[in-house]
């Protein structure tokens, strides 16, 4: 658990998914997106499973002990570097909390997660239009990597 004397940051349990569900459901509203509660769910589940081997969500609470961030740090490999890498696939701070420096706390949280997972590098993407988060990511010394993402559904809907 990281700290200061505004927020905490703990990895979550599952005594705080109702309250971490709000924030997922507020994120997935501004990426309009509409994933149902129980599929948000069971990835938070499956995360407190299984740390080790899928990642961890952290859980930003500010000084009043109200959930108020998250960042999901998820475990993949790099084979170009042979190593374990952390991506951060959700970093959301809610509105009341932004400009707090939560955002750059929870960066900071997933940074030293992926050091104690042997991680050498932690990455992540945002949306090109953006540019709140993208002046955060450069003002913590994130790069613009050298890659252009892609995506393709599998299957069926993701969302159901």
């Amino acid at each position: 658990m990281t700290s200061s004397s505004d927020h905490t940051i703990a990895p979550v349990s599952e005594q705080d998914l109702e309250e971490l569900l709000r924030l997922m459901r507020a994120y997935c509203d501004f990426y309009e997106v509409e994933p149902s509660d129980a599929r948000l769910l069971a990835l938070s589940r499956t995360l407190i499973a299984d740390p080790e081997r899928e990642g961890v969500q952290l859980l930003a609470r500010d000084a009043q002990a109200s959930a108020v961030g998250f960042a999901s740090v998820f475990w993949s490999w790099d084979t170009t570097v042979a190593s374990r890498i952390g991506i951060m696939n959700d970093l959301f701070v809610a509105p009341r909390a932004r400009g707090s420096g939560l955002a750059e706390a929870l960066i900071e949280a997933s940074l030293q997660r992926c050091a104690m997972r042997g991680a050498v590098r932690l990455e992540w993407q945002t949306a090109p239009d953006n540019v709140r988060a993208q002046t955060v990511y450069e003002r913590v010394g994130g790069e613009r990597g050298p890659w252009i993402s892609y995506t393709k559904q599998v299957g069926g809907s993701a969302g159901a």
